[in-house]
């Protein structure tokens, strides 16, 4: 069966801290080490009040020091908002202080608003533009130093930190295939090109020093229950938080409600409803069967996990019930392949 991961924004839910998301990202990523997830991924969000994650690479060292074995990375950096230089020296440090645990996951997307995006870019259409080229020039500041390397990164040279490319479209894609790089495609709240996507990439995959065939991970929103009412109940949270998003009135991430009835329009219904089409919400069993048809369809290699959940308790049963899925599933795995 497929790996599991977990992929976090460091939510700060209304009446916490940053310290208090920060320190439950952590817990968190204890929890999905426990429970035999490969990959604990943080994502690169900036001047978004519920979210805790900018400084993305001190939040890595931050779980990774709290953790022993789980692998730790990015998903993603927002490249264009910096220098490939910088992430080059950020990561070689941090694979420098946790050997064999880190991954670098680079999205060419602002990570936040115009305005936001204006500031820490400075020039933003160059910054965009020019993503292939960044990430070319990130692989090789990673790499063992050449002969006539000018520019060398100190850490990071020869780190050799593996990286990913992620999307939500066809371009990162195409980038990922042509450079043979693992691709991880953001399912969870863009579902509209995800098999396209995936497509493109197999057919245009081409074996490099860093991978020899295509490998997809896919990633989903998920919140595990004990039965389906609780979990849909759970899920409230996550679509306030996307009615907010849409209605550019972002906050801290909301507790649950008994009903979304009220608190959004049709269309914004309609938009929720969309961006989480491969949701997987549920009791156990629903768990079980919507990842296996998930899983079956895609062709995935890895699966990631993002669980938008108000409360610490359940959000840490939801990563303990999505583990037992995973190991069901893989069981009978194993069962038909005998």
């Amino acid at each position: 069966m497929i790996p599991f991961s977990i992929l976090d924004l460091s939510p700060i839910t209304q009446g916490s801290t940053v310290s208090q998301a920060l320190a439950n990202s952590r817990r968190l990523a204890q929890e999905a080490e426990a429970q035999g997830y490969k990959r604990f991924w943080l994502a690169e969000h900036h001047g978004m009040k519920g979210i805790a994650s900018a400084a993305t690479s001190i939040v890595i060292s931050h779980v990774a020091a709290g953790t022993n074995t789980i692998r730790v990375g990015s998903g993603g950096i927002m490249l264009p908002n910096h220098s490939p230089l910088v992430i080059a020296e950020q990561f070689g440090t941090l694979a420098a202080l946790y050997p064999g645990r880190i991954d670098l996951g680079l999205g060419r997307a602002p990570g936040t608003d115009m305005r936001t995006a204006a500031a820490l870019r400075r020039n933003m259409e160059a910054s965009a533009n020019n993503f292939p080229n960044d990430v070319v020039e990130l692989q090789a500041l990673l790499a063992p130093v050449g002969e006539s390397q000018g520019l060398i990164a100190i850490p990071g040279a020869d780190s050799n930190v593996p990286i990913w490319l992620l999307g939500s479209s066809h371009f990162s894609a195409h980038l990922a295939g042509m450079l043979g790089l693992p691709f991880a495609f953001a399912s969870h709240f863009a579902p509209d090109m995800l098999m396209s996507a995936l497509e493109i990439y197999r057919e245009r995959f081409e074996p490099s020093e860093y991978l020899d065939q295509p490998h997809a991970m896919v990633g989903i929103m998920g919140v595990a229950a004990d039965t389906d009412k609780e979990a849909d109940y759970l899920f409230t949270s996550m679509q306030q938080s996307f009615v907010a998003l849409r209605r550019n009135a972002r906050g801290q991430f909301p507790p649950p409600v008994d009903s979304m009835d009220g608190l959004w329009h049709e269309s914004e219904k309609a938009f929720v409803d969309q961006a989480m089409t491969y949701a997987v919400v549920g009791g156990p069993e629903a768990v079980e069967k919507k990842l296996k048809t998930f899983i079956r369809n895609t062709g995935a290699d890895e699966l990631i996990v993002s669980m938008p959940i108000f409360d610490m308790d359940a959000r840490l049963k939801s990563v303990r019930l999505f583990a037992d899925a995973q190991k069901k599933l893989a069981a009978a795995d194993g069962r038909d392949a005998a």
